[in-house]
């Protein structure tokens, strides 16, 4: 087994999408309990999400998710991590602008 991805790019990485889950489960979820907290299921997919960053093959050379040529997600999550992208990402430029230009940048520097 090899050892989990800790680098820069994947530690930026996991802020970016712990910050589009919150994002999403705020404004979707939050009827269902304290509206500062992630619901059980947008917990258990950012911990999927994140055990997929740990394990991405390509690492710190990493692409953005929707440019990979590698699906990670399994197919019963997949849906739904895009869906928290979708959602989130254009709401990212007002919350979180630092993580949207950085995000902009890793897409820009993919090409």
């Amino acid at each position: 087994m090899r050892p989990a991805n800790s680098g820069r790019r994947i530690r930026r990485e996991k802020r970016t999408i712990t910050a589009m889950l919150n994002l999403y489960c705020q404004d979707h979820h939050a009827a269902r309990g304290v509206s500062s907290q992630r619901c059980d299921a947008c917990d258990e997919l950012l911990r999927y999400a994140h055990q997929r960053l740990d394990n991405c093959v390509f690492g710190e050379l990493k692409q953005p998710c929707n440019q990979c040529t590698v699906h990670c997600y399994s197919k019963s999550l997949r849906p739904r991590i895009v869906e928290v992208m979708r959602y989130a990402g254009p709401r990212m430029t007002l919350r979180y602008p630092l993580l949207s230009i950085l995000h902009l940048w890793d897409k820009l520097r993919a090409r």
